[in-house]
This record gives structure tokens, sequence and C-alpha cells, in this order.
């Protein structure tokens, strides 16, 4: 474990940008006080926000440039306007020169994945990163990966999710051998696409002590805590991820009209009014801030873009777990011990656009 955990911030990254990101840092740094942030962005900008908060000032350095990837920017636009100069890649410089121990950002996520996985490459045995994330469960919470860094996915693919998530469920929920399911239309063996079955035969037949692969799992299983890691490829990640999001403030409205309709249901919304806030709590997005990107030679977190304050201290939270843990090696240990969990399964060709 590092003395202290050194946090590069895409200051300009999100809706807001430095007006949510610095009082974010301040929040985290309450709580993690082992911190030192390095702050990425337009120094005119930064500074008075800074200002604010003289103990997050003191835990800080300021590294100026006033080019910002833009959240309309396609990833390949990013790299070639923001490679080298924009905050968002800066910070990721950081991390890659050892200056910083995570990176973080708001920004755009397809030219944060772009940027992240052209600068900082792969780990060995990874053919394409995952973007990963905490889901609130019946149960606690679930690491759930890939929520869309990349669409589709082999046996190769889905079995390295499983390992590096299974890396992060035993970091965060401190548990030696997190149980894991691969997210499918049915629980029965004989479902779903060819990679998915390919995939569960692999992670039964390797039996890697790791991880307790408990089978399939299917979309209602997640919010059941079925698994402490479930694992999809980005596309169906993405749209369950969504269609969640969705279906809780769907909750939300619907309780908020019902609690309204009537002076009986305002009565009865004052009796219960504890067991709302913890709900509200309990659904609340801004506690689940920040998808970590699975796979990359580096940590980088990104956060929601339209965070608040406390939204984007969770995100830093997240980013310093995974450093003051050491993430990284411990997925390295789990892909490539010998006789590890991909020695036998070839990744496919990737194709090149």
């Amino acid at each position: 474990m590092p003395s202290k955990v050194r946090i590069a911030l895409d200051a300009m990254g999100g809706d807001v940008g430095p007006a949510v990101v610095i009082p974010g840092a301040a929040i985290s740094l309450g709580r993690h006080r082992d911190t030192e942030f390095l702050l990425v962005g337009d120094r005119a900008r930064i500074e008075p926000e800074l200002d604010q908060h003289p103990k997050l000032k003191a835990a800080s350095k300021i590294i100026h440039t006033d080019v910002a990837v833009s959240m309309k920017d396609k990833p390949s636009q990013a790299l070639r306007r923001g490679r080298k100069t924009s905050s968002m890649w800066l910070a990721i410089d950081a991390v890659k020169k050892g200056e910083a121990d995570v990176a973080i950002s708001a920004g755009n996520t397809g030219a944060l994945m772009a940027m992240a996985r052209f600068h900082l490459r792969t780990l060995p045995g990874i053919d394409r990163p995952a973007i990963s994330a905490i889901w609130p469960t019946l149960r606690g919470e679930s690491v759930v990966l890939d929520l869309g860094a990349t669409l589709g996915g082999d046996a190769h693919h889905l079995v390295s999710m499983a390992v590096m998530g299974a890396a992060k469920a035993s970091v965060l929920f401190n548990k030696t051998r997190p149980t894991v399911g691969l997210l499918n239309i049915g629980a029965e063996e004989i479902k779903g696409h060819e990679e998915i079955r390919e995939a569960s035969e692999i992670l039964r037949a390797r039996n890697l002590p790791e991880l307790d692969y408990i089978g399939f799992v299917e979309g209602d299983g997640i919010g059941k805590g079925l698994a402490d890691v479930i694992v999809t490829e980005g596309f169906s990640g993405n749209i369950a991820l969504k269609a969640a999001e969705g279906t809780a403030r769907q909750m939300a409205e619907l309780l908020r009209h019902e609690m309204q309709r009537s002076w009986m249901s305002k009565l009865g919304y004052l009796f219960a009014r504890s067991a709302f806030q913890a709900l509200r709590d309990k659904m609340d997005p801004n506690k689940s801030n920040g998808g970590v990107l699975l796979g990359l030679n580096g940590v980088v977190v990104k956060s929601h873009g339209g965070t608040n304050a406390e939204g984007f201290a969770y995100a830093i939270d997240v980013g310093y777990e995974m450093a003051h843990y050491d993430l990284l090696n411990k997925i390295n240990q789990m892909l490539n011990r010998e006789g590890g969990a991909l020695k036998f399964v070839q990744p496919a060709p990737e194709d090149v656009s």
C-alpha cells in the first residue's frame, strides 16, 4: 500500500467542471487524508474554487491547460485535438509517467476510453478494456461489467472480465473468492450465444481459486444480488444499466405522485418518512458513481458527467480504493500466474478500422 495515494483529476470534465470537481475532491479528502491531488485544467477557473477549500489547496498541485475535450467530440476527434494538450489527456499522462496512481474524469466517455487505451495500453492477456461499476442490490452491492466500453465479446474477453471483476470485488468487498455469474437470457446451460456458453465452460473447467463461478444469471438476478460480480458484453451491459436507471427514476416519480394524491397518502408519508428516505439513499445514483476502466495498464475512473460534488467524491473514493489496495497488481497476478485464467483461452482477432 502506498503511503500517499496520488490522484489526477480532469478538472474540466463533465457538465460543470471545476465547480463540481473541486468541492468533490474536498469531500473525498475529508474521508481519505492520505491523498494528494493533481488538478488538471484552466488555472483561472480552478484557483477561485480551490481558495474556498484550504485543506484541499494544501494537498493539491495545479497543472495548467486551457484545452478541454468536449462532451460532443467523437473519440477520434478527441485524440486528434486533445492529444498531449487537453486536461483529460494530461490526467491520464500523469498515470503513465508515474506522477499519479489514478486518473479520474467526468468527461466524454468515448474520448476517455480512447485516450486511456491509446496512451496506457492494455494489460498482458487483455485484448479489450471494460467499464465496471458498483450496482446496488437487495443483498448489498455487486460489481457489473462491461457497461459499454466495447460492443460484443468472445469467450476470451468474457473470461478476462470475470477475472478482472473478481479482482475489483475482492478489493472493494474484502472477499478472497467473490462469486461470479455470466448475464444470460436463462440460467440453463444450453441457453445463450456460443461465446457465453464457451466462457461458462472455461470458467467451470479452470475452477480458479480467486473466484467462485456460479453459472448464468438472468437480468433480474442483478438486482437480487445473486453474485458479487456480473459479467456481460458492453452492448447488453449498457442497456441493462440504462434500463435500471430509468426504472429507478420512474418508480421515484410514481411514488411521489401517489404520495400527493390525497391527504391520507400525505399523512401516511409523514409516518413512513424515514423509510422513504432510506429508500431514496439506497437508490441514489451518486452513491454508485465511479466506473473503473479495467484492463488498462493504469487505473482510470469515469464519473457521470452530470453528477454533483457528492457524487464526484464517490468516484474519487473508488479510485482511491483501487490505488490504495493495488488493484493492477492483483489483476496481473490473477491473469498471468502459472496456469492462470487465460492460459488456454485464445483471443479472437480484433477488427481494425
